[in-house]
């Protein structure tokens, strides 16, 4: 998927809220990390540092997710299976997820899913895959699927609110560059492979749907 289809769809948020930001290396994972975690990560992150300091640090994995057949519409992720793991993100600070909700400082984890095609999502992104953001404490087995249900109250309680928290994510297309990047006037866009498969993530910036 492009990232200019993106911006085709999205009342995003003024520029000035989310200022400038820059990738750096996050080399050691979290202190905190649960050892059953360790095997399956990455042990380079990727931290993002933005006017007020580092918003966040995020570290995939580095062996392939659970797989299986996906024959749903507008979902570019084929192939892996929802509510599979696919890494961790850290705020060292009060953070926000794609919706704009606060979450609060903490390790969460980051689980694929798509979101329901029940008229409630209309305009808040060209494709239906996602990250579910969950308290690590709250999710301690990787080698589990839940389904959507399961993945949302769980995710409702890194959020706080009745929706969950999200990252708009994507397969990446044969454009494909490795980096971070800014996108229309306030996404800021991390694209990188993860076991192998290059995905793009919208990791600041809020889309109003």
């Amino acid at each position: 998927m492009k990232l200019t289809k993106l911006t085709s769809v999205l009342v995003l948020a003024g520029s000035s809220v989310f200022g400038q930001y820059k990738m750096e290396p996050a080399a050691a994972l979290p202190e905190n990390l649960p050892a059953v975690l360790t095997p399956l990560l990455l042990k380079q992150g990727t931290r993002i540092v933005g006017p007020d300091g580092v918003f966040c640090e995020i570290w995939f994995r580095s062996t392939p997710p659970p797989a299986t057949a996906v024959k749903e519409d507008s979902v570019t992720l084929t192939g892996v299976a929802h509510g599979a793991f696919m890494g961790v993100i850290r705020f060292p600070s009060r953070g926000y997820d794609r919706r704009g909700q606060s979450v609060n400082p903490g390790l969460y984890t980051l689980r694929l899913s798509f979101f329901p095609q029940n008229g409630d999502h209309q305009g808040v992104a060209p494709q239906r895959d996602f990250l579910l953001l969950s308290p690590i404490a709250d999710d301690p087995d990787p080698s589990l699927t839940p389904n959507f249900d399961t993945l949302s109250a769980l995710s409702k309680k890194a959020s706080g609110t009745p929706h969950p928290a999200v990252l708009s994510m994507w397969k990446a297309d044969i454009e494909f560059k490795p980096g971070f990047e800014k996108l229309g006037d306030s996404d800021w866009v991390l694209q990188l492979k993860v076991a192998g498969t290059p995905i793009a993530v919208v990791v600041v910036g809020k889309a109003e749907g």
